[in-house]
């Protein structure tokens, strides 16, 4: 397969806002990949690279060398091979290196391919392919199933991989995946609550959580082994004794929890969320000296089962076996009363608030299922950054003033919500200048633009009508929490979401 062949489907999949299209226009690209081609095919499609960042940015793109004549002659693992190659590049006269081999890739590429690799290059392929998109191509493909595909890719962890497995054997290949102790899988996401009669009006007789603000976990035994990652993803065993103690000591062999690590006051209240990720190798905050607690809500395996697919109340039962003070403490309860006084409870310990969770709701891994409501009394948002404004006065020369957006599904773009300067620290002002700028693609006497990588978390007192920006809503008296380095930009709220949350509010009593 040509590269050309992925970046015509790229760009008939961006020409159309029918998302049947696009499955079609995937669909009959990824049945012409063939072996290895069909993961970085996957990739590609999906804007991004095999392996992750190659390190590449605007600067480096600005001179690579024209367009080369038709016909195309760029195999698509050609491309993928020279990327990986750049990417592995380092040392002593690595920059050189780097500059001539993207040259030598560019000045193989034809115009179509030349667009394409600067937009997969730069981050700004936004043709609406988004996982859920590429998971139905990937099944109208194979003529599999999309729940086969989807449970596949979250199982590996890899849609690229089970694509592979789709394409080349079909069903069978699909149902040999399975969860792996020491392989970490994408966690389940939630979506979000009004408030608590809200949530019980959508699940009923559920299982009421303290929802803390700490550091996503998912933690993994295997014997004495014993290993920790982040939400996405990342192997941070080494940098949480405390959490690998408190699991080498329960009485299993092979356990996948699911949980929060959080620094606590001598007090039981938590600190700040930096405080928590700093312990993570963030450069946001400060307490790397501050221990850890671990607590835990959900189990995935145990002993050599899965039990991911089983209801919450066999998974709660399964995880009773703990020792409680590294359980997040619960209730089952349909009572609403009962459920706002468990809020208040938490809310006065100063946690964010608490999550609802429907008793026959098996763990959808990497989903943000119905089956989970997060809910919190103060109105906060994950938004991603898309540019931000010079600062005046005593914050000249920092990069202040926030331009903030929600996430676009049907388009994988993004829409303003706002702009805010306000709940930044003199130590966040100061790395975001030096981050925002990292990740600059264009920039005006007043505002630097921004690859949109970044999300912050957004506290805000409500929404108003405005005609100033695309999404008709702006953010009332919005104030950055800070930023989440554990999430991802896919992963931040949507503009339904935001959309929802107004509905709700503007709606007539009944």
């Amino acid at each position: 397969m040509l590269l050309a062949d992925i970046a015509e489907t790229s760009d008939a999949v961006a020409s159309t806002p029918s998302r049947t299209a696009k499955i079609e226009a995937l669909a009959a690209c990824l049945r012409r990949a063939s072996g290895e081609e069909i993961a970085v095919a996957v990739a590609f499609l999906s804007g991004t690279v095999p392996g992750g960042s190659t390190g590449i940015g605007w600067a480096a793109l600005r001179d690579v060398p024209p367009a080369a004549p038709p016909p195309p002659t760029l195999g698509l693992l050609d491309t993928a091979n020279a990327l990986e190659a750049i990417r592995e590049l380092a040392g002593r006269g690595s920059r050189t290196a780097r500059a001539d081999s993207l040259a030598a890739l560019f000045g193989r590429a034809t115009e179509p391919e030349h667009r394409f690799l600067r937009g997969l290059l730069s981050g700004e392929i936004r043709q609406g392919a988004l996982e859920g998109v590429m998971v139905e191509a990937v099944a109208r493909a194979a003529g599999v199933t999309s729940a086969e595909v989807r449970r596949a890719a979250m199982l590996s962890g890899d849609l690229g991989v089970a694509a592979t497995a789709a394409l080349t054997e079909g069903t069978d290949g699909l149902g040999r995946f399975g969860l792996t102790p020491m392989r970490p899988i994408q966690p389940m996401l939630a979506q979000t609550a009004e408030d608590i009669a809200d949530a019980l009006a959508r699940i009923s007789l559920a299982s009421v959580e303290w929802k803390l603000d700490g550091a996503r976990i998912q933690v993994h035994r295997l014997g004495d082994e014993v290993r920790v990652f982040t939400r996405n993803l990342a192997d941070v065993t080494s940098r949480v004794p405390e959490v690998v103690a408190a699991v080498r000591g329960l009485p299993f062999e092979a356990l996948v929890l699911d949980g929060e690590a959080i620094a606590l006051r001598p007090d039981e209240r938590p600190y700040a969320f930096q405080v928590s990720m700093s312990r993570f190798g963030t450069r946001i905050g400060s307490g790397g000296d501050v221990p850890l607690s671990c607590f835990f809500f959900d189990i995935l395996h145990v002993d050599g089962v899965d039990v991911l697919d089983e209801p919450l109340a066999e998974r709660a039962a399964m995880l009773a076996r703990l020792p409680a003070e590294i359980r997040v403490p619960s209730i089952v309860t349909a009572d609403v009363a009962e459920a706002e006084a468990f809020l208040d409870d938490a809310l006065a310990r100063e946690h964010e608030g608490v999550m609802v969770k429907g008793l026959d709701a098996p763990y959808e891994a990497g989903r943000r299922g119905a089956g989970w409501l997060k809910v919190k009394r103060a109105h906060a948002l994950d938004l991603v950054v898309l540019a931000a404004e010079w600062g005046h006065g005593r914050r000249r020369g920092w990069l202040s003033n926030l331009h903030l957006g929600a996430r676009e599904p049907s388009s994988g773009g993004f829409v303003m919500l706002g702009k805010t300067f306000k709940g930044m620290t003199d130590e966040m002002l100061a790395w975001q200048t030096e981050r925002l700028q990292q990740l600059e693609t264009s920039r005006d006497a007043y505002t630097v633009y921004v690859r949109p990588e970044l999300v912050v978390e957004v506290a805000f007192d409500g929404l108003q009508r405005s005609p100033r920006y695309p999404g008709g809503l702006a953010l009332r008296f919005a104030r950055i929490k800070g930023y989440r380095p554990d999430k991802r930009p896919d992963e931040a709220d949507t503009i339904q979401t935001v959309r929802a949350l107004e509905a709700k509010r503007a709606a007539p009593p009944t």
